[in-house]
């Protein structure tokens, strides 16, 4: 499979071939997209600040927009944990989290990203040989995704489901950070998609 890296310069060759018309067409379409997201942006925020669901659980939704698209992490504090212990069954909160903001991923066309973390806490149950914070975060982000459906997000709106164990800190000063443990969503723009469908595609004749 090709590299993120040969991804992005196919991407960018690609960019390079257009006409000025096309490329025109382009920035005016990703223009309209960074509204729409900055809407959803705004929309959250304010769902966040007014709803009696979501309202206690501000400190843990974090939202920020990032060169792949707007950014909404749920996040673990010290006494409020999104999982039960050591495993990937929400609690009833998150549960109503994730409906609530499923609602809303719905109202553009989009599609989005969902990734588990965890902090470095190695991942103990002896009835479980082989199973670490891989697998464990990617159970949280298929947990999380199976949430985020039934508040009403299409099957068909989720691009790529991954699990990430530690290896994106969210605090690198302090690894086991509760922060650390969490679930972020993307709902990707364009370019970003793209990049993610490409990534699976098979590599050209003779490529090693």
């Amino acid at each position: 499979q090709p590299m993120i890296g040969q991804v992005l310069e196919d991407l960018e060759a690609a960019q390079r071939a257009e006409t000025p018309e096309e490329a025109r067409a382009r920035k005016v379409a990703e223009l309209r997209e960074k509204a729409q997201l900055d809407a959803l942006h705004d929309q959250l925020r304010d769902a966040i600040e007014k709803s009696e669901a979501l309202k206690p659980f501000k400190d843990q939704l974090l939202l920020d927009i990032t060169p792949e698209g707007l950014r909404i992490q749920v996040i673990d504090t010290q006494n409020r944990p999104m999982f039960d212990l050591g495993s990937a069954t929400l609690k009833s909160y998150t549960r109503a989290i994730l409906d609530e903001v499923g609602r809303y991923l719905n109202t553009v066309p989009n599609r989005v990203s969902i990734s588990g973390h965890t902090d470095t806490t190695p991942y103990s149950d002896a009835t479980k040989a082989g199973y670490t914070n891989w697998e464990l975060s990617a159970d949280r982000a298929n947990a999380a995704r199976r949430a985020l459906e039934a508040g009403g997000l299409g099957d068909d709106k989720v691009a790529r489901v991954v699990g990430l164990s530690s290896s994106v800190l969210f605090d690198k000063v302090d690894p086991r950070n509760p922060i650390n443990r969490r679930i972020a969503i993307i709902v990707m723009t364009r370019s970003a998609e793209r990049a993610a469908l490409m990534d699976g595609r098979p590599a050209p004749a003779g490529t090693p």
